[in-house]
């Protein structure tokens, strides 16, 4: 047990009295005074030289069954001292495993950003709720499987949630079960996709794939590219043509920036999907051209219909006029801004993808995994979350969704040994169709 000198030594405290108690060898390692504890530490801490125990500055010699890290949690905001550095560096050292006690020492809990040294935990028991940096960040990496323990008290309001696909398989919108028969294709929505420049069109295809796969009834690829295939051999369901003519004809949403590049005409098919009266999914080219271009920002936020945005953090501090480290030193913080600068609802993509909204609620995505480093995954998510608002989900429950979907599919594909090595972004679709389809069935049954 390694304990620190403020509420979260005396956590450790209390876990070492009670492993105490049933018998357990327990040594705690502890290198702060304990006449400056806060009132509760102290208390924990007394109790447990009562109750026999003792403390130690110094390491424990052979190999401990399990190492609990009780040093710091919420209230560290600066780098770990070098009598505590070299404490950390010990417990990852160790074959045992590490249990963090509410949030793994070296974790900003708010903002996912780790300092080095900082614990690597095989767990975490988080106490009273969930916090945003276990869920983000260097979050995943360092706290291994997550536990809220609620300690009989009630959570403060909070805006935000974690997403767990679970959770959502068991809530599908009624439109992805299918069980209504007298439908056709246009019941099921048109979806637009424009992007496609000259070298880029795969990017589009991509997206149409992943949106017909995941219930889109049509799905037409406006490419701005002066030449493009005839028909897209692997998905001959796709209509191609170019980018003006499908913004010119009718659709239930669109989705553009897949392959967009940069040129004039890029710009002129941006402006034109803006001004669709439709929901609309901003994704990489189109984000770039809106950090470069406040005109076009504030065609945005001027929109009447849904506006969904996927930034990757690069393409996030370009719309917010920042640096890369600033968005990821608070990725929630750089959601929300984004959020209200477009008047959207945003997705900043990582480990642990964040989504904000306008309003001020967030959530957070456990799904995915690093089968989803790969070209063409951002494509493939913008069109199944294309696909959603195609089909008439309102933009709030498609963004969720289709987050949550999309790292789940990534997980299904590691689960059957297929990842996350060597992962196409093109076999997420048909493991996003999979889990649809199952849980629909799961529901019906």
């Amino acid at each position: 047990m390694l304990a620190g000198p403020g509420n979260n030594g005396g956590d450790g405290f209390v876990v070492a009295r009670r492993l105490r108690e049933t018998f357990h060898d327990v040594t705690v390692v502890f290198r702060a005074d304990a006449a400056k504890l806060p009132r509760d530490a102290a208390q924990a801490h007394a109790q447990w030289i009562a109750a026999g125990g003792g403390t130690s500055v110094e390491l424990p010699h052979g190999e401990a069954a399990l190492v609990i890290d009780a040093l710091y949690g919420i209230g560290l905001g600066r780098p770990l001292a070098p009598h505590d550095a070299e404490l950390v560096v010990w417990a990852n050292r160790q074959r045992a495993p590490v249990l963090a006690l509410d949030v793994p020492t070296g974790l900003n809990a708010d903002t996912g950003v780790a300092t080095a040294p900082a614990i690597r935990a095989a767990a975490t028991a988080t106490f009273i709720a969930l916090k945003p940096g276990l869920l983000t960040g260097a979050g995943p990496d360092l706290c291994g499987t997550i536990s809220v323990h609620a300690l009989d008290l009630e959570p403060g309001p909070t805006p935000g949630c974690a997403l767990m696909w679970s959770a959502l398989a068991a809530a599908l919108p009624e439109v992805l079960a299918r069980r209504t028969r007298v439908v056709h294709k246009g019941t099921f929505g048109t979806l637009a996709i424009v992007g496609g420049a000259e070298g880029m069109v795969g990017a589009p295809l991509l997206a149409g794939r992943a949106a017909l796969r995941t219930g889109a009834g049509k799905v037409r690829i406006g490419c701005v590219a002066g030449s493009y295939p005839a028909v897209d051999p692997g998905t001959p369901e796709l209509m191609l043509h170019d980018a003006t003519s499908v913004l010119a004809g009718e659709c239930d949403a669109i989705v553009a920036g897949c392959g967009l590049g940069a040129t004039q005409a890029a710009v002129n098919a941006l402006r034109q999907a803006i001004e669709a009266p439709v929901p609309l999914v901003l994704d990489a080219d189109a984000l770039n051209l809106l950090g470069a271009d406040p005109e076009l920002r504030a065609r945005v936020r001027a929109r009447v219909q849904d506006t969904i945005a996927t930034p990757h953090p690069a393409e996030a501090a370009r719309l917010l006029g920042g640096e890369l480290a600033g968005v990821q030193h608070d990725r929630l913080a750089a959601a929300q801004a984004i959020a209200r600068e477009l008047r959207a609802h945003v997705v900043l993509k990582g480990a642990g993808s964040v989504i904000a909204h306008a309003h001020g609620a967030w959530a957070i995505n456990t799904t995915g995994n690093p089968a989803l480093a790969a070209a063409g995954s951002g494509d493939v998510l913008a069109g199944i979350l294309g696909a959603l608002l195609a089909q008439r989900i309102e933009a709030k429950s498609a963004l969720t969704l289709g987050v949550c979907l999309h790292g789940a599919a990534a997980d299904a594909l590691v689960a059957q040994g297929r990842g996350p090595v060597g992962v196409l972004a093109s076999e997420l679709a048909d493991a996003a169709r999979d889990l649809i389809n199952h849980a629909a069935a799961t529901q019906q049954g």
